[in-house]
């Protein structure tokens, strides 16, 4: 199956992903996003008026997101295009193209911005009010740390979930941490001749605004944060459970910072691509959920859902991107799927480059195009396991439009 939709090629960005109260720590998420994308299509010469759809993708709580997709559009001057908001934990950025796909294949639509943002540092501290409770007293919550660290349906923390999955599949320390050195090898080469993969799609040296966007508060060269492993230092740390396998070391960080890209119907992409002869089509969707406390094995599930609805096998796959919290997605996958685990995630992937959630997918994606791209074309497939033991995949189809 091939989706009426296509994403033009070129037409999406990313900013760099800054560590944990890092650079873009202060900066409201909804409001970052809108003042980068009113820059990039600046840039490509996209007019905001030629939008009829955006959706948000965002899982953070901001000041005023209540107003969600429709005020992020009339940020970046695109006041007749409305949409919705949608969370979904680190499956946000696929679901939010799935969202987009939809609404032009159901001809609502013929350009639609996905938009997908989250800032991990300084997240909300909630409070729910409770007139019945003892002197009126409410309850609280740290949105971000504590439901890092708690799953209410299984009463288990992320972590527990990958030390599940590493029990079962016998996967070890040292195998995890040889799975980190690989990924960060691959991450260096889109560093390699000045960060020429990244400038791809990234605008490099970065500007990073004050929080009233009125100024340059400093300058991003790439991704901030990310570490430099060792296999010495590696070998010396700890599993962060006692009994466990898993170390800080193989495991991803939180960040900050946002990815866009816009869906559009064959002929607007094809006016709008920085080259009208290369096509980037979505061929299949899937969404799955794992058993309990097993949330790093969704990506498998889920992609095969996809490929299904794609119409192939792995074996047509050039390409696999994976959101990978902690190495054991990655190891389990290639297991389970056959796909070789030192090819996948070639130039990087959220274990390097951070965990900001809603727009990990997003930047997955637009790196899965560029690789496609450079290697001729060809099928790609992203996988990335959520919050819930939940996992969304998407294929895409990078090929020569016919003249």
């Amino acid at each position: 199956m091939a989706y009426l939709a296509e994403i033009p090629y070129g037409c999406y960005w990313s900013t760099p992903f800054a560590r944990w109260m890092g650079s873009l720590a202060r900066l409201h998420s909804m409001e970052f996003a809108a003042h980068v994308a009113k820059a990039e299509l600046a840039r490509r010469d996209i007019p905001a008026g030629a939008f009829d759809f955006g959706v948000l993708g965002t899982s953070v709580p901001q000041k005023h997101c209540f107003y969600g997709a429709p005020w992020l559009m009339g940020m970046i001057g695109a006041a007749q295009a409305g949409g919705p908001s949608i969370s979904q934990a680190c499956a946000t950025g696929v679901r939010c193209l799935l969202t987009a796909a939809t609404e032009i294949q159901a001809g609502l639509a013929t350009m639609a911005l996905s938009a997908t943002c989250d800032r991990t540092s300084n997240g909300p501290h909630l409070y729910y009010p409770d007139p019945g409770g003892a002197g009126g007293t409410g309850s609280a919550e740290d949105w971000v740390m504590q439901n890092f660290s708690y799953d209410p349906f299984t009463a288990k923390s992320m972590l527990a979930t990958a030390e599940n999955v590493a029990a079962r599949y016998k996967i070890g320390t040292e195998r995890q941490h040889e799975v980190v050195l690989r990924r960060e090898e691959q991450y260096a080469a889109a560093l390699a001749d000045d960060r020429a993969f990244l400038k791809r799609f990234m605008t490099l040296p970065f500007s990073v605004p004050s929080p009233n966007f009125k100024k340059t508060a400093g300058e991003m060269a790439a991704d901030e944060g990310v570490s430099r492993s060792t296999p010495e230092g590696l070998a010396a740390l700890k599993p962060v459970m006692e009994g466990g396998s898993v170390t800080f070391g193989a495991q991803t960080h939180p960040a900050d910072g946002n990815a866009c890209l816009i869906v559009a119907t064959p002929g607007k992409a094809r006016e709008l691509s920085r080259d009208p002869l290369i096509r980037v089509r979505l061929m299949g969707f899937g969404l799955e959920r794992v058993e309990p406390a097993f949330m790093p094995r969704a990506t498998v599930p889920a992609a095969k859902r996809a490929l299904e609805q794609a119409g192939i096998g792995m074996d047509k796959v050039k390409a696999v991107k994976l959101h990978n919290p902690f190495t054991v997605n990655d190891i389990v996958f290639a297991e389970e799927t056959g796909a070789k685990l030192a090819e996948i995630n070639n130039y990087g992937s959220s274990l390097v480059w951070g965990h900001p959630q809603a727009p990990m997918g997003t930047r997955s994606v637009i790196e899965l195009i560029e690789e496609l791209v450079i290697r001729g074309g060809g099928y790609g497939l992203f996988s990335g396991c959520a919050a819930g033991d939940t996992a969304m995949a998407v294929v895409i189809l990078v090929d020569e439009r016919p003249v």
